[in-house]
């Protein structure tokens, strides 16, 4: 990784792709200290001392936006939930399916465009419900009209700043842009993550030596999980096929013998990310209609500490156990939807065959249809397991006295990101050489 970044570095292009990067990264960062207009900065620091549930989730990924209420509070999860609407839309509706697998790169600006359009519906009423659940915490100056419009108007604009930022990076930087500014927004408390390991070891002043232990074994931990989202995010299973001498213009092209590389966990991270902003999508409606809930009982308290049991230890085990079930369920449904949604077995089943191809001891056309379906799906269903394992277990650990700063959930996105953001860094390299080889 250091020699491709040394290498970044050297090269013109791809030098001032990453300062771009850089420089966006900076002005988010920048945004996350600037408080929305008509909050009171004293009384904030009182009521934002300890975030729990959806807000420390949402505190979470903007990296630590929502406890000061700024602009950027509410990150990109609006974005993220109208994602995944347009995705599930495109499921059922004609006219979105053939926008998103016919429609080229026309269709692709249209589906990107009903997401702005969804994430700003969305970001309306999120910020709305975020004002009435805090009105009554005493942040704001007052409780005029004129103070919730400020309020409601500073929260949607910082999602657009978000949702302009990513398209940036993506298009003129490296790396996809809303990936990388949830995993600026999580690696940020990190130095917090470094504190509370020092806490365990110097506690009061005095050396723990159950702290130390407790400590090393974190580490050890958070190491092991890290190298194992690495095995599984890297390993493929390659499928070897072969093509058959063919006639290619006035040439005669010989046999030729490849593969195709199928990822273990094609969908990444993303499946995590969705099933988190679903997860926690009841609760923000809710909080919308009633903004005390967390104090009541009955169905929609219920429902409302079910929804949250993914971000607090505070809600009970019983919501926590229901919680995981349901978070594997989704994460494997996600998991599943996301890799046929970039994965067609047919179409490349059709490829194949259209080019003199097939795969040893697999007829081609249908029979390659079924042999690659049957693959993916194995490979899907230990990929879903693993990512929804690595980020139950560090969940249901909170009701032990191990209080862990990052878990499973936040280490997922932090390496996926960061192994997606190499991998094209790297391709960005390769393409500039080959250019260069070109010119020559």
């Amino acid at each position: 990784m250091f020699k491709t970044l040394k290498n970044a570095l050297k090269t013109p292009d791809v030098r001032k792709r990453l300062l771009y990067t850089l420089l966006l990264i900076v002005v988010f960062r920048l945004g996350c200290y600037i408080t929305v207009p008509g909050v009171d900065s004293i009384a904030l620091n009182d009521a934002m001392g300890n975030t729990q549930g959806i807000a420390g989730l949402i505190d979470m990924i903007s990296g630590g936006a929502f406890s000061r209420f700024s602009v950027f509070a509410m990150s990109i999860s609006p974005y993220i939930t109208a994602s995944i609407v347009i995705q599930l839309l495109a499921m059922i509706i004609p006219s979105l399916e053939r926008l998103t697998k016919e429609g080229g790169e026309e269709g692709r600006q249209k589906i990107n465009r009903y997401t702005k359009i969804l994430t700003i519906i969305l970001a309306l009423v999120e910020s709305i419900g975020i004002y009435f659940a805090y009105q009554s915490s005493g942040i704001f100056v007052d409780n005029s009209f004129l103070t919730g419009a400020l309020v409601v108007v500073g929260l949607v604009a910082g999602t657009s700043i978000l949702m302009w930022l990513g398209d940036q990076i993506t298009n003129k930087g490296v790396g996809n842009g809303i990936s990388l500014l949830i995993f600026i927004g999580i690696i940020s408390g990190l130095p917090s993550g470094v504190v509370t390991l020092w806490n365990l070891i110097v506690s009061n002043g005095a050396f723990s030596t159950t702290g130390l232990l407790l400590a090393i074994g974190i580490v050890i931990g958070a190491i092991i999980l890290v190298a194992g989202v690495v095995f599984v995010q890297q390993a493929e299973r390659r499928i070897p096929v072969q093509y058959s001498k063919r006639v290619v213009g006035r040439k005669m092209v010989g046999a030729q013998n490849t593969h195709i590389p199928l990822k273990l966990a094609m969908a990444g991270v993303m499946p995590v990310i969705f099933a988190s902003s679903f997860m926690t999508f009841p609760a923000m409606i809710i909080q919308i209609f009633v903004p005390d809930i967390a104090s009541q009982s009955g169905f929609l308290a219920g429902l409302y500490n079910f929804s949250i049991a993914t971000s607090t230890s505070n809600v009970g085990i019983g919501y926590s156990i229901a919680n995981a079930l349901v978070y594997l369920l989704l994460i494997l449904g996600f998991t599943y939807f996301y890799t046929y949604a970039t994965f067609n077995p047919a179409e490349v089943s059709n490829n194949i065959k259209k080019n003199g191809g097939f795969i040893p001891g697999i007829r081609a056309g249908k029979p390659t249809t079924e042999y690659l379906s049957s693959v993916i799906s194995k490979l899907t269903l230990f990929g879903g397991l693993f990512l929804a394992v690595i980020a139950i277990i560090p969940m249901l650990l909170r009701f032990t006295n191990l209080n862990i700063a990052f878990g499973g959930t936040s280490i997922l996105i932090v390496v996926g990101v960061a192994l997606e953001t190499v991998q094209q860094l790297e391709s960005l390299l390769a393409m500039r050489h080959y250019k260069g080889f070109l010119e020559k």
